[in-house]
């Protein structure tokens, strides 16, 4: 069963305002928990994998609880690493290979396409 700890706190991030107060749930990763997860992602994982895999998530859980006790009042919530926005190039309009050239290297075609083994089967 899942031991869950409830920490009350103000936090002023995520766009919350200094009223608004968040429940934090803070649960024990058990071993039915990993092996519902292995289960849904299709591994498998031997009981020393289970004990490492356990100690991993809580690790990356007491991180997170961590993070929580930071004061962040003030801090605009970053959206990009960086403060490039849409460094896209322009469209060009650039010239391209014939059809022949593009077919000259290919081991099996005909006039028009490359020819490739059938990968789907009806």
């Amino acid at each position: 069963m899942t031991t869950e700890r409830r920490f009350l706190g103000l936090y002023h991030f995520l766009g919350c305002t200094k009223h608004q107060t968040h429940i934090f749930v803070v649960m024990e990763v058990t071993e039915e928990m990993i092996q519902h997860l292995a289960n849904l992602s299709r591994l498998s994982f031997t009981e020393e994998e289970t004990k490492a895999f356990k100690h991993d998530l809580q690790g990356m859980i007491a991180f997170v609880e961590k993070l929580q006790e930071v004061d962040t009042t003030g801090v605009e919530p970053l959206q990009h690493m960086g403060d490039a926005v849409n460094v896209l190039r322009e469209d060009e309009i650039q010239g391209s290979i014939d059809r022949k050239e593009a077919l000259k290297n290919s081991p099996v075609k005909d006039d028009t396409f490359f020819k490739v083994p059938k990968v789907i089967k009806k």
